[in-house]
């Protein structure tokens, strides 16, 4: 197969313009035989909100500790401003982390809980009053102050969390799956909060989850890792419109993976077939389901068009999920507005600039 679509290389995994804070150089890492990283190569410029998004065994985690100093790296060096990162113990590291357990101290009110660490580097009391309370109004908890963690709501004790690595004014926030542990909707709302937050700050965060539709809410940039391996780095637009690989393209979304032979100019996958920039030989394409819709009119340039059969149909609230059968057997998703007006059977069209050119996943990058 002719080359489609970039790999994942050092212009890729560059930083959004500006002033680089934090930069990972070929870091690879092992667990006795199990690879866990290979050779990752990622910027991350100031104040930037970056997501590392990968299923369980990515290797998501592990990259985070080694940023954070709790693991070693087999090889590699992480610079943050222009110093090795790598060489300082994680106490000297000017970096904190929000983790799934908030490790909040029981015993200790929202107040001393954020001011827990400042006291141990015995600032003066009057400094470490005036941050904290500084923290309390950044996460709006200064209500709640006095309250213990067992008095207050998993989306406050999340906030406190916050609060207590932000007050030690890090260059950067490092956040495991810290939202994780809430329910579905005061997930969503802490996203918001905690984008917002960011942006106030303006402080880079490093934000690793396993949920696609957080990545794409929430970050400025998606590094999508796959058992080790750096699959794309790109804008959340850029990763769903024009993912790099079947794997991308399967794990952000929903799409239609689209095998065929492309032959002088024009790819042919079953009965469609449309014009493309590729050379010959084997092709794959996405082809995402709401690019799908019913045909009207005579066919403009460069539309698709062919009869497909509803098989099966799933509400989705303000959406549909169609699985349509073609003539010839193919099966394609097609994603529609709950208010269509779907026929048993029809004419469907899609723009033959839809279809992106992916690379099979297991190709090397």
């Amino acid at each position: 197969m002719g080359t489609i679509t970039q790999s994942v290389d050092a212009q890729s995994a560059q930083a959004k313009p500006g002033s680089s804070l934090l930069s990972i150089r070929e870091v690879s890492k092992s667990f006795g035989k199990n690879l866990v990283l290979r050779r990752i190569s990622l910027e991350v410029a100031e104040g930037e909100f970056l997501t590392i998004l990968g299923e369980s065994g990515s290797g998501k985690t592990t990259l985070l500790r080694i940023i954070a100093g709790f693991e070693n790296a087999d090889s590699g060096e992480i610079v943050m401003s222009g110093e090795r990162l790598d060489l300082l113990p994680p106490y000297r590291r000017r970096v904190n982390t929000v983790f799934q357990n908030y490790a909040l101290f029981p015993h200790l009110n929202v107040r001393d809980n954020i001011g827990y660490g400042l006291s141990v580097t015995k600032l003066p009391k009057s400094e470490i009053a005036s941050r904290v309370e500084q923290a309390l109004a950044m996460v709006k908890m200064q209500t709640y102050a006095n309250s213990k963690p067992a008095q207050i709501s998993g989306g406050q004790q999340q906030r406190v969390a916050l609060a207590r690595a932000l007050v030690n004014r890090p260059g950067l926030l490092l956040l495991d799956e810290p939202l994780s542990a809430l329910d579905a909707n005061l997930r969503r709302q802490m996203q918001v909060e905690l984008k917002s937050l960011q942006h106030e700050v303006g402080i880079s965060f490093v934000f690793v989850t396993h949920d696609q539709e957080e990545a794409m809410v929430m970050s400025e940039r998606i590094a999508l890792l796959r058992m080790g391996d750096l699959e794309q780095v790109a804008s959340p637009r850029e990763i769903y419109n024009r993912p790099a690989t079947a794997y991308c393209a399967q794990f952000i979304g929903h799409t239609n993976l689209l095998r065929g032979e492309v032959k002088d100019g024009v790819a042919r996958c079953n009965a469609l077939s449309w014009r493309t920039g590729l050379r010959d030989g084997l092709g794959l394409f996405s082809l995402r389901p709401e690019n799908i819709r019913p045909a009207v009119g005579a066919a403009a340039q460069g539309m698709v068009r062919f009869r497909g059969k509803i098989k099966n149909q799933a509400f989705h609230g303000a959406t549909e999920l169609l699985q349509v059968e073609c003539t010839d057997g193919l099966l394609l998703f097609v994603r529609t507005s709950s208010q269509g007006n779907w026929r048993d059977e029809m004419e469907l069209e899609f723009a033959a600039a839809d279809a992106v050119p992916v690379r099979e996943s297991h190709e090397a990058s």
